[in-house]
């Protein structure tokens, strides 16, 4: 993880100092600058809204970032919705709202896919990666700018039962965003999937509506969701990303050299904000143990094997592209 971290900052930042310099000054944009508006689910403490102002003030010379946090301007899951239909020009989308629309995405959600950050990182960077982002731009009018990796998830549990095993998460009720591909993935988590909005899960395990959620640890400490669990079982069963996507439209009115100029700032901000999340969940996993939760790895492996063998033996891997898991594997 380390050396992804380093070899994205560093050639990062050095293509952001050319391209900045070069493109984003002078009249590269004659007219009068866009308003970009953003819209996230997450909070305006999470590392991610800190990600987004970074880049907004990148290029503040020639476009304006509009930026809402906390599903305030849009719900989670509707933010794909609303950049097709253009009243969204900006957004942080889950790949599981693409797989509502495009299947063959769905392999893109499952369990235990990409090993970590790097893997993440790798397929993206290749032609592999090259092929799902253009399966989704020209079918549903986005432009995918890059992954936004924030975190591995893990279990998080109200009660105190220790869980190895997947039989063990039986009857568990497990908040998941709405959609089928996350619902999949509580299952395959050997859980009870119960579908619930980001903002309503602090009161719902407080309440007793659910007994757990998965999120990485970054997020449950940004949403305080450890002031009402006692545990968290450290089953990494998806290293999770968002896509920072922009609007055909609002990218196409841009010139190549702008293009260029936006997506060198995105890379930037991105990978600044990957190496902000890689070091939190090691800090975390010490401070939810000062603040009384139970933290441990349970038998991974049989997590692993229990959840892939659910997705392949599930209708959905039917979509999958041909030799698509097969090319991921084996970077």
């Amino acid at each position: 993880m380390a050396g992804f971290t380093r070899r994205v900052l560093l050639g990062g930042a050095a293509v952001v100092a050319l391209t900045m310099g070069q493109l984003f000054s002078g009249a590269a944009m004659a007219q009068d600058k866009p308003v970009l508006r953003f819209s996230a689910v997450f909070s305006d403490q999470d590392i991610r809204a800190q990600m987004v102002q970074q880049l907004g003030r990148a290029v503040a010379d020639k476009a304006s970032l509009e930026l809402h946090y906390g599903g305030t301007l849009f719900t989670q899951g509707t933010e794909l919705v609303a950049l097709q239909r253009g009243n969204l020009e900006m957004g942080n989308i889950a790949p599981q709202d693409i797989a509502n629309q495009i299947p063959a995405w769905s392999l893109l959600t499952s369990a235990y896919l990409f090993r970590d950050p790097d893997h993440l990182m790798a397929f993206f960077a290749s032609d592999a990666g090259a092929e799902m982002k253009k399966l989704a731009e020209d079918q549903l009018g986005i432009h995918i700018l890059g992954p936004t990796f924030f975190g591995t998830r893990h279990v998080g549990l109200k009660s105190d039962k220790k869980i190895s095993t997947p039989a063990d998460m039986a009857g568990v009720r497990l908040r998941m965003p709405p959609g089928e591909a996350w619902q999949l993935l509580g299952e395959a988590l050997g859980a009870n999937p119960t579908a619930m909005a980001y903002a309503e899960v602090y009161t719902g395990l407080q309440t007793g509506a659910i007994d757990g959620q998965d999120n990485p640890l970054p997020n449950v400490q940004n949403m305080k969701f450890y002031e009402v669990m006692s545990q968290i079982a450290l089953t990494s069963h998806l290293v999770a990303f968002d896509l920072l996507t922009i609007s055909t439209s609002a990218w196409e009115a841009m010139s190549a050299e702008q293009q260029a100029a936006f997506q060198a700032a995105a890379d930037e901000a991105m990978a600044w904000s990957a190496a902000e999340h890689l070091k939190r969940e090691v800090e975390l996993a010490e401070f939810f143990k000062a603040e009384g939760l139970d933290i441990y790895a349970p038998d991974v492996d049989a997590f692993r094997q229990a959840a892939q063998a659910k997705y392949l033996s599930s209708p959905i891997s039917a979509d999958w592209p041909e030799g698509m898991l097969d090319r991921i594997n084996a970077m």
